[in-house]
């Protein structure tokens, strides 16, 4: 696999070499741009040495040229893939993980089970696999549970691999802030607080960052065929046994609003899918998740509030191809109509984009 020069890169040489080989082709920088896949200025930075490509950058921009990475920055270094750092504790020494470069480093990730993680593994324990792709590699973190469907689209589309690690939007935004992911999803906006969303980015992270709208969906009480009538009348206080997601999560400051106050501590959900699945396995008479994961599971759902889902990344990484490549995908038309196909999706405003100033 073809790395570029992490440690250094001389800002005359490339300037040379760049911007030389750009002439020789009778590009403008903002015709390289585009074809890389990277704003303008950014092109010029990265020939002014103004800029540290990333990986993926130097590949694209190489690609765009019709060279190696080689001949822009010099011989790589060895790749560090044997010796990244895991973005978080495994299961144990000989775990399967997936690697992926996020601000400038090669991290590992543990195997996970969630509807965006269904891709082969990159090695385990101490021992990549021979055969593992060299794709580029976006992170995200949120609980969607239609982020396999945008993981299979976006490979489709762009060649490159999407992991989306299932995460209440409390704890995704907080693996964004130390930046072990590309971007993390939350939907706490909702009609009467449109933007809950940004207030929330920049009470935890501040600003500089920016919110993609994935889609707007439909928020709401799933219960079992005995309480349909319950759940029509609005008195959810009759219901003693509720599927509650972790504290911090959307899903459980709705269903605390319902009631009226905190819950009491007890066992804690992993997603809208398993607030259903409980429900159905008679684990509990109710829960709050979305219209999807309700008609999914068979069972009568109660509409509560219509929320909107962003996807939040830093506005530092704005260029960077792997993202350029999401932004493209959410925003086409295609995409666009697979989510008008899901119980409870609105796709009116998919692909949108908004900044999160500083406090």
């Amino acid at each position: 696999m073809i790395l570029a020069r992490r440690d250094r890169i001389m800002a005359s040489e490339d300037d040379l070499r760049i911007a030389a080989r750009r002439r020789a082709r009778g590009l403008t920088q903002a015709e390289l741009g585009r074809q890389a896949g990277l704003p303008r200025s950014s092109i010029g930075a990265i020939e002014s040495g103004r800029l540290r490509p990333s990986v993926d950058a130097a590949l694209a921009v190489a690609r765009a040229l019709e060279c190696s990475v080689e001949d822009l920055f010099g011989a790589p270094p060895e790749a560090p893939s044997a010796g990244a750092a895991w973005a978080w504790s495994p299961p144990s020494a000989s775990a399967r993980f997936w690697t992926a470069e996020v601000v400038g480093r090669r991290l590992r990730y543990p195997v996970e089970s969630g509807p965006g993680l269904v891709v082969p593994h990159d090695g385990k324990g101490d021992r990549r696999a021979p055969d593992a792709p060299a794709a580029p590699t976006l992170v995200v973190a949120g609980c969607d549970p239609a982020a396999g469907l945008l993981a299979v689209e976006y490979h489709a589309a762009t060649g490159h691999r999407l992991l989306s690690f299932p995460r209440s939007g409390a704890a995704a935004l907080d693996l964004l802030g130390q930046g072990l992911v590309h971007a993390a999803a939350l939907h706490r906006s909702t009609e009467g607080d449109p933007e809950c969303n940004a207030r929330t980015v920049r009470e935890r992270l501040g600003g500089g960052y920016r919110l993609l709208r994935l889609a707007r969906w439909q928020a709401g009480v799933v219960l079992t065929e005995r309480l349909r009538a319950v759940g029509r009348a609005g008195r959810f206080g009759q219901i003693r046994r509720w599927a509650a997601r972790e504290v911090g999560s959307a899903a459980r400051e709705c269903l605390e609003e319902l009631l009226g106050g905190p819950l009491p501590r007890q066992r804690a959900w992993p997603g809208h899918a398993a607030v259903a699945m409980a429900v159905r396995e008679g684990f509990a008479d109710a829960g709050v998740c979305i219209q999807l994961c309700a008609e999914e599971a068979g069972l009568p759902f109660v509409p509560v509030r219509t929320e909107s889902l962003d996807l939040c990344f830093p506005a530092a990484i704005d260029g960077d191809p792997r993202l350029q490549a999401l932004l493209r995908l959410v925003g086409s038309r295609a995409h666009r109509q697979r989510l008008r196909d899901l119980p409870g999706y609105d796709a009116t405003h998919t692909g949108a984009l908004a900044s999160v100033c500083p406090p």
